[in-house]
């Protein structure tokens, strides 16, 4: 059900609060990019900050905006399961096609209670759920449908493709290995640098998918460089900052995220200005 290029939305911050004009404009561009979908508030989109109320309303304004004209899965997860049952609720009601779940990541259940936490979300919604991790068991949840997979391991996304059943999807959740995680069975990504660059990395993805594997390797080595550094601080902080230099929104986020270093700043122009005068 969810294969191609999604991209992990930033939310975009004015005085602290979601400016609801550049999110508009960001989303406008990603469809006209031919992006398959986005993903409101996911941990690019800094859901850990947003409180319910701004949860809901990027939610409610990225389904409103893409009016059906791609795909919209929303950051429903939490360290709570209650928490993650309300909002996969809410999400499901205001119209998206399905939830994004991280794994609880603080308190670090066993695997029952992993398993347990997803089927509690499963059993309180319909809409299709993409989860961050997997547990054996999650096979039970009819609606549990696609993995996003950031571990950094080809090998485990060969396990995952080998044991899981062919309607069940892989994403990934690196942008430098989609590449590589497509070559073992991988659909497509969840990507970050997309934000900046949609159409370039769903040409990636499609030249793949569509077997021309030089015209994709290509695209993987011109945009490796802005993969990795565009990770050189804590995400979203770099392209955030660099959508801000294009002038597209702030590049304001939300504490304990802040301004990138000096230095790294200049590294980060210097690749984007590499990458822009192959465009």
């Amino acid at each position: 059900m969810f294969c191609g290029t999604f991209t992990a939305l930033v939310t975009p911050f004015r005085d602290n609060a979601i400016d609801v004009s550049a999110f508009e404009k960001l989303i406008e561009t990603q469809i006209a990019a031919g992006i398959t979908g986005i993903v409101a508030v996911g941990t690019t989109g800094e859901s850990p900050t947003l409180s319910h109320e701004e949860r809901e309303e990027a939610i409610r304004l990225a389904v409103a905006i893409a009016n059906k004209r791609c795909q919209v899965l929303a950051g429903t997860g939490s360290n709570a399961t209650e928490h993650a049952v309300t909002d996969t609720k809410m999400a499901e009601k205001l119209g998206a096609d399905g939830a994004l779940l991280v794994a609880p990541y603080y308190n670090k259940p066993s695997q029952e209670g992993l398993f347990r936490h997803f089927k509690a979300i499963a059993d309180g919604t319909s809409l299709p759920i993409v989860l961050y991790n997997i547990p054996g068991r999650c096979a039970e949840c009819r609606n549990i449908v696609s993995i996003k997979e950031a571990s950094g391991s080809i090998e485990r996304i060969s396990e995952l493709r080998g044991r899981l059943p062919e309607a069940f999807t892989i994403l990934s959740g690196d942008d430098s290995l989609t590449l590589p995680f497509m070559s073992v069975g991988a659909v497509g990504v969840v990507s970050v640098t997309s934000n900046l660059f949609p159409a370039e990395v769903c040409a990636l993805v499609r030249a793949f998918e569509s077997g021309d594997v030089k015209s994709a390797e290509k695209l993987h080595r011109k945009l490796f460089p802005l993969f990795k550094d565009l990770f050189i601080e804590p995400n979203p902080v770099p392209v955030k900052t660099a959508l801000s230099w294009r002038g597209a929104m702030s590049g304001e986020c939300r504490l304990p995220l802040c301004e990138m270093a000096a230095p790294n700043q200049a590294r980060l122009r210097k690749t984007l200005e590499a990458f822009e005068r192959t465009r």
